[in-house]
């Protein structure tokens, strides 16, 4: 069988402006802050574009530690996790159980809100696409705790690499608050080369700006 090529950040790059995922432009954030880029991991919804964004973390997921199950956080999670589980065992063969959770208990059938596979005593990578304020993180982590899972760290798409309500980023606050490693796929240098390279300086300009203004 051919190995699979390795994950290319450039490649993800283009690959997420032809299907509408990354944007440059002007954009109000929930924060209030007036971006110029704008990033939703919600479009890569054909299967190609899914396959090589759970390339991608299974080629990350095999360079970490203590991959027993790998967790998707409803609802965006939850196909990212499922693909990524299919990459790992085809790209790499390693079968990895994994699982997710609901927004709502379900009070019949196996009820409660987690669906697949067992997190108890077992040490749980969690995939999602970004952490914006880290709260949506700090949920499933106690979801997970308490159903006796240990977080091994969590995987996402984008490192916006910028500030939080402090000094720090959502992802350097989330790691510091919850000791656990967070890695990213792509980060804001990564779209500020891929604009270089292209020789787009005025995008390329404003990236500048506003990493200077709200950047780490």
């Amino acid at each position: 069988m051919t190995s699979p090529a390795q994950f290319n950040p450039q490649a993800f790059i283009e690959l997420a402006l032809s299907r509408g995922v990354l944007k440059f432009g002007e954009f109000t954030l929930k924060s209030g802050r007036v971006s110029p880029y704008f990033f939703n991991a919600g479009l890569l919804n054909d299967g190609e574009a899914l396959s090589v964004l759970a390339s991608g973390y299974a080629d990350q997921l095999t360079q970490c530690n203590d991959v027993e199950v790998i967790f998707g956080p409803a609802y965006k999670g939850i196909p990212f996790v499922a693909a990524t589980a299919v990459a790992l065992s085809q790209n790499h063969g390693v079968s990895v159980p994994w699982g997710f959770n609901r927004k709502e208990a379900k009070d019949h059938g196996e009820g409660g809100v987690l669906v697949g596979a067992s997190v108890a005593g077992k040490k749980v990578w969690i995939i999602d696409d970004v952490i914006t304020a880290g709260t949506a993180i700090r949920e499933v982590v106690t979801i997970l705790k308490n159903a006796g899972a240990t977080i091994a760290g969590v995987l996402v798409a984008l490192d916006r690499q910028e500030k939080g309500q402090g000094n720090l980023s959502a992802i350097q606050e989330v790691q510091q608050e919850l000791e656990i490693p967070v890695h990213a796929l792509i980060n804001m240098k990564d779209l500020m080369d891929y604009l270089a390279a292209k020789g787009d300086q005025d995008a390329l300009e404003k990236m500048e700006a506003y990493r200077l203004k709200y950047g780490i």
